[in-house]
């Protein structure tokens, strides 16, 4: 375990007129526990666990690969400073890591292939390839694969998106397995069930306010899945 609790101060947000300050979640929850090396944020889409899974990252000083933005239409000077009102408290001081998600991925994947015009052995870390000349989850699966053998502290943004049930299956047991080994942290977004069943692994809600930890069968996730796979005609459309 690298990181042991991160802690919100409402009290000194700037604006409680703009996102992400004007949701409610951030203004109730206090405080977030760490205490098993796999940690989930689940929760409906704008709840929240995005945003605040790169606050964190920010404030642990964990660069998120990304490629320059364009010209905004209605520019918002609050959307990235969450985590300038947060503190972060380390087990035995703080250690390197990297931050994962589709929508950064493909400029972190060009980085490395520059990067690789002079130093080949970057891919030793990697899978031994360049990630551009595989598929995107082949890709995705061999920055894993290799990625989280290093000691650190690792950021997942719904790593599941371009991921088949079987890659999903083979991300859970490499979850499983380095967190067994005791160097790898990892705090990851997600809807995947499958990915939620890495045994021990801590569930926060963010359906919940404040944020809540949970067990597996108390998620949505779960649930609508389990009800689904249960009770399918009542999901297709009539014949």
């Amino acid at each position: 375990m690298h990181l042991e609790s991160i802690t919100l101060f409402p009290e000194k947000y700037p604006t409680k007129d703009h996102y992400p300050f004007n949701q409610a979640i951030f203004q109730k929850t206090a405080s977030i526990a760490f205490r098993t090396p796999v940690t989930f944020f689940v929760g409906e889409n704008g709840t929240g666990k995005s945003t605040l899974l790169t606050a964190i990252c920010k404030k642990c000083n964990i660069p998120i690969w990304q490629g320059l933005g364009g010209t905004r239409y209605k520019p918002n000077p609050y959307e990235k400073v969450l985590y300038l009102f947060m503190a972060v408290k380390w087990t035995n001081g703080s250690v390197p890591g990297s931050f994962f998600s589709s929508a950064t991925f493909k400029d972190f994947a060009k980085y490395l292939d520059e990067g690789a015009t002079v130093n080949p052995e970057i891919f030793k870390y990697f899978g031994g390839e360049s990630l551009i000349t595989q598929s995107h989850g082949q890709s995705l699966m061999s920055l894993f694969r290799g990625r989280y053998k290093i000691k650190g502290l690792y950021f997942l943004d719904e790593p599941e998106t371009a991921l088949s049930p079987k890659s999903q299956l083979e991300l859970l047991t490499i979850l499983n397995d380095m967190s067994i080994a005791g160097h790898a942290q990892f705090i990851i977004a997600t809807h995947s069930p499958i990915l939620l069943a890495c045994p021990g692994a801590d569930i926060y809600s963010f359906d919940q306010m404040p944020v809540k930890r949970v067990t597996y069968e108390e998620t949505e996730h779960y649930k609508i899945y389990k009800d689904f796979m249960q009770n399918q005609d009542p999901y297709l459309p009539n014949k």
